[in-house]
């Protein structure tokens, strides 16, 4: 997976302050990507804080769209930095026995913003193997003192109780890996190209087209509902799984609601819907379609056994320990969280680039999630205890990780409770 009854209208609404075939030049563009991130990725509100997760690739974009929060009445932006180099300094040569330690106060800072209803935003910029060649259970160690530190952030996030988006921006690593025949600065704007393009920045109002976009998923989503499919079935090279869906499941996607009555978009961009599967009721094997870019390691040529809901047995031809270590993160990391659908004519998916970054890669291909589901996909579940979550079927982990599984080559099939099938696709294309 890379959503207002009050407050500041939602997509579609800002054609006053968003002027149309304004987008000629990149300082332009940048702003009016800054702008839209900023009023329908999160659609910060007046008196609303910000918190802001990007990378120092990032800077011309990070320092608009926190002008663009101040504008639209944000009292205060938060700016959490990384750096590439930073990072792979500390997982290259920091001592064993240290990747235990956290920034605590970044952690206790993301909890109480949003406790508070601070609004999030996280930029990706980073070089897809910034962390290649260190060893992964480094990085494992950190994440498993990190992740609870952030629980309560993290709950309230997946939960949609707080407006959340993540978006990206064209650091040069990251541009010469999706680009590896152009030089840096071709790169560099090739792949901003790519992105203003998946972010629709380049059509004459891009407010109005995501409005019409998030119109398309909300129709998708709303014909899956009807359904009430017990399972889907995936088939295609090296994969044949089916994914029982949990109990009450819904189908979501497009634009989501705070708790506070805010639309906003989780992904920009996004192309797919998506629900929670049933951590026992998976079974089969299933070949990912594309190479994952984790924490700085590619996991490539991979595939996964499950039996029972739970991965009993995974290879990859490159990036198996990064693989073990996904697997191994907790209980859930070995259950589905999350089964997501994405046509094969994916705006992404047919720009024919890999894009070694997750946000764009998922929404090229159908896809499916290790580890924890999305609150918002099984009906009622934000009443529910953790033992009624678990028993309609909802997985839970410390982490989420989404891969993917689609390609023209992959058939999808919806199984009714009495065993009876539906295509839902063929080929990756909907079935009408």
């Amino acid at each position: 997976m890379i959503r207002e009854r009050h407050g500041r209208p939602a997509l579609g609404c800002y054609h006053a302050s968003m002027t149309k075939n304004r987008t000629d030049t990149f300082e332009a563009k940048l702003d009016a990507y800054a702008e839209l991130l900023v009023k329908v990725g999160v659609n910060v509100q007046p008196g609303q804080k910000l918190l802001i997760r990007t990378s120092t690739e990032a800077v011309a974009l990070t320092r608009k769209v926190v002008e663009w929060a101040y504008r639209v009445g944000s009292p205060y932006v938060e700016v959490f930095w990384s750096d590439d180099g930073v990072t792979r300094a500390r997982f290259a040569n920091a001592p064993d026995g240290s990747f235990g330690t956290i920034s605590q106060f970044r952690a206790d800072a993301m909890n109480q913003l949003a406790a508070e209803g601070a609004a999030s935003l996280a930029i990706a910029a980073d070089d897809p193997a910034a962390l290649a060649g260190t060893d992964p259970r480094r990085f494992a160690t950190y994440l498993a003192a990190w992740r609870p530190a952030v629980k309560p952030y993290t709950d309230l996030a997946m939960a949609d109780s707080i407006a959340w988006s993540v978006a990206a921006a064209a650091g040069p690593a990251w541009a010469r890996k999706a680009f590896p025949d152009l030089d840096e600065e071709q790169a560099v704007a090739a792949l901003w190209d790519a992105i203003f393009a998946a972010t629709r920045i380049d059509t004459p109002d891009p407010t109005a087209a995501w409005h019409e976009h998030a119109a398309r998923l909300k129709t998708a989503k709303e014909r899956l509902n009807t359904k009430r499919f017990s399972a889907l079935r995936f088939v295609g090279p090296g994969t044949d799984l089916t994914v029982g869906l949990a109990d009450g499941h819904v189908w979501d996607g497009g634009s989501s609601t705070s708790a506070a009555g805010v639309t906003f978009m989780a992904n920009m961009p996004t192309e797919e819907v998506f629900t929670a599967p049933h951590r026992a009721k998976v079974d089969g094997v299933v070949r990912a379609t594309k190479p994952l870019s984790y924490n700085g390691a590619m996991i490539d040529g991979f595939w996964l056994r499950f039996e029972g809901g739970r991965v009993v047995e995974a290879h990859a031809d490159t990036g198996q320990a990064a693989l073990d270590s996904i697997l191994d993160t907790d209980d859930g990391s070995r259950r589905l969280g999350e089964v997501a659908l994405v046509p094969a004519s994916s705006p992404i998916e047919q720009a024919g680039i890999l894009f070694y970054q997750t946000l764009f890669d998922e929404n090229a291909a159908c896809h499916i999630a290790l580890g924890r589901a999305y609150a918002s996909t099984v009906a009622g579940s934000r009443a529910m205890s953790t033992d009624e979550r678990a028993a309609a079927g909802m997985n839970e982990s410390m982490s989420h990780v989404d891969f993917m599984i689609g390609s023209a080559q992959v058939d999808v099939d919806g199984v009714h409770a009495d065993g009876t099938t539906e295509a839902v696709m063929r080929r990756g294309e909907w079935v009408d």
